[in-house]
């Protein structure tokens, strides 16, 4: 099969969409009933989903916090560097369409990065996407 890239294959995000919409948002959904200090944070804007498919501290995190995002950021990246594997991707071209669904997947009043960079509060509207998100 032919190497995907994020910026050639607009269908390849739509296969890659099917496989990573239950993988990523498992992981988010599992780690915010598990860790109070997770949810809290992202409740309270401290950290959001970025475009890369990482989370991202919008505020300067304590070290508690910093801790258990970077746990978090691990577990995603294996998680991506197994499933990028398997699609014949590189883990950033399988996070980066991770990104795009997790912001998609974003609830109103939570923090997300806009494809300008910048930390965008969720609103009831969909959140603003990078041009290459499916």
């Amino acid at each position: 099969m032919a190497r995907m890239t994020a910026f050639s294959a607009p269908i390849a995000f739509a296969l890659a969409a099917a496989v990573v919409l239950p993988l990523a948002a498992a992981p988010v959904a599992a780690l915010a009933q598990r860790d109070p200090a997770y949810a809290a944070a992202r409740s309270a804007g401290q950290v959001g989903e970025k475009m890369d498919g990482y989370l991202g501290y919008v505020t300067p995190p304590s070290p508690a916090l910093k801790s258990v995002v970077e746990d978090i950021n691990l577990k995603r990246r294996a998680v991506y560097s197994e499933k990028a594997q398997a699609q014949k991707a590189t883990v950033e071209e399988y996070a980066f369409t991770s990104g795009c669904l997790l912001i998609a997947q974003t609830q109103p009043g939570e923090m997300y990065q806009a494809p300008n960079g910048s930390w965008t509060k969720r609103t009831s509207a969909p959140p603003q996407r990078d041009s290459r998100c499916l």
